[in-house]
C-alpha cells in the first residue's frame, strides 16, 4: 500500500517588472508618500518585489509555474488528477482559479479547486492534497500558490505597499511508498480577522467597504511567531522528529525580523533558513512554493532531506508541514 505523497517537481514564476525598493520610492513619491530603502529594509528585510502587468491574473502565473514543475516531474497535464490552486487574489469571483488553469494547462476533468488561507493557503493546499492521494482520492497532484497582490495594495499607506509582490509557485505530488509528507498542522481563529484583512465586497457590481489589504503589523507580528512555532513543534511531534533534524526550514516569506524570530524559537540557525522575501516581497500563498523551488533549484535542499514548511497569514491561519525531499 503506497502510504505517501511525495514532490516529484517544483517550479515558480515572477513576473517580469522588478521593482528595488528605490523604483517604489519614487513612484510612492508621486503619490506624497514619504519612505525610503533604508526604512523598508531595516524593518522588513525588502529589497525587491515584482509586479504583474495589468492584463495578467493569477492564473497566468499559475500556468508558468505548473508547466515549469511539470517539467521536473517528467509529468504532463493529462497524468494530473488533481488541481489545487492557493490564492487570495483569484481571477474571477467563480470559477476558481484552479479551473481556469486545468483549461489553460488542458489536463481537462480532474477534480480542481481554490483554497483560501491567504498567506498560509499553500500549507493548507499540500496538506489537502496529501490526504487526497493518501485516501486513493488522487494519485497524482498539482499543487500551486499564486497571487497578485499588488492590486490590493494601498499606494498611499506605506506600512503595507512596501511589503506585497506577485509571483507563483508550484509543486506536483505523487502517491509513493517512499517517505514524502511526514505530518502536517494546520489552524485558523477568526477572532484576529480583524488585524489583516481586505474588508469589501462585491455587490450590484460595485466594490462595497474598503477593497484594500489592512494590517495591523505590530499584532501580526506578536501573533505570528508564537503560532509558527506550536505548529512547528505539533508538525514535529506527530512525526516523531527532533528540531536539530531538520535541513532546511522554509518559512512563509512575511518579513525577515519574523522569520529570524521563528528560526531562533526552534534552535535553528538563519544558515540553515531559505530566505527570498529579501527580492521577492511578501507573495502570500506563492511565497513557501517559491522559496522552496528556489532552493532546489539551487542546489541546496536535496533528496533525503527534512524540510519544514511554515507559514501563517489573515484569517487569522497558520500551519507548517514537515516532508522528506
Amino acid at each position: 500500500m503506497k502510504a505517501y505523497s511525495r514532490i516529484i517537481g517544483s517550479g515558480s514564476y515572477l513576473p517580469p517588472r522588478r521593482l528595488s525598493n528605490s523604483d517604489l520610492v519614487a513612484e510612492l513619491a508621486g503619490n506624497g508618500v514619504a519612505t525610503s530603502d533604508a526604512w523598508i529594509v531595516e524593518r522588513t528585510g525588502i529589497r525587491a518585489r515584482h509586479f504583474a502587468a495589468a492584463d495578467v491574473c493569477s492564473s497566468d502565473l499559475a500556468l508558468e509555474a505548473a508547466r515549469l514543475a511539470l517539467q521536473a516531474a517528467g509529468v504532463l497535464p493529462r497524468d494530473i488528477d488533481l488541481i489545487i490552486v492557493a490564492t487570495s487574489t483569484p481571477d474571477m469571483v467563480f470559477p476558481s482559479t484552479a479551473c481556469i488553469l486545468q483549461n489553460k494547462l488542458g489536463a481537462h476533468g480532474c477534480a480542481a479547486f481554490d483554497v483560501q488561507a491567504v498567506c498560509s493557503g499553500f500549507i493548507y493546499a499540500l496538506t489537502v492534497a496529501d490526504a487526497m492521494i493518501k485516501t486513493g482520492a488522487a494519485k497524482r497532484a498539482l499543487v500551486v500558490g499564486a497571487e497578485v497582490f499588488s492590486r490590493l495594495l494601498d499606494f498611499k499607506d506605506r506600512g503595507t505597499c512596501v511589503l506585497f509582490g506577485d509571483g507563483a509557485g508550484a509543486v506536483v505530488l505523487e502517491a509513493s511508498d517512499q517517505p514524502g509528507i511526514l505530518a502536517s498542522d494546520l489552524h485558523a481563529d477568526g477572532k484576529h480577522a480583524a488585524i489583516l484583512c481586505v474588508p469589501g465586497q462585491l455587490s450590484g457590481g460595485k466594490a462595497l467597504g474598503d477593497p484594500l489589504l489592512r494590517m495591523d503589523g505590530r499584532a501580526v507580528f506578536k501573533l505570528a511567531v508564537g503560532v509558527l512555532d506550536a505548529a512547528a513543534r505539533a508538525t514535529l511531534a506527530k512525526a516523531g522528529k527532533l528540531a536539530c533534524e531538520i535541513d532546511w526550514l522554509i518559512p512563509h516569506q512575511a518579513n525577515l525580523r519574523i522569520m529570524h524570530s521563528a528560526a531562533s524559537k526552534l534552535g535553528i540557525p538563519m544558515d540553515k533558513v531559505i530566505v527570498t522575501v529579501d527580492q521577492h516581497g511578501n507573495t502570500s500563498a506563492a511565497s513557501i512554493p517559491l522559496a522552496l523551488d528556489t532552493a532546489i533549484r539551487s542546489g541546496r535542499a536535496k533528496p533525503g532531506q527534512l524540510l519544514m514548511l511554515e507559514g501563517v497569514g489573515g484569517g487569522f491561519t497558520w500551519g507548517a508541514v514537515l516532508l522528506q525531499l
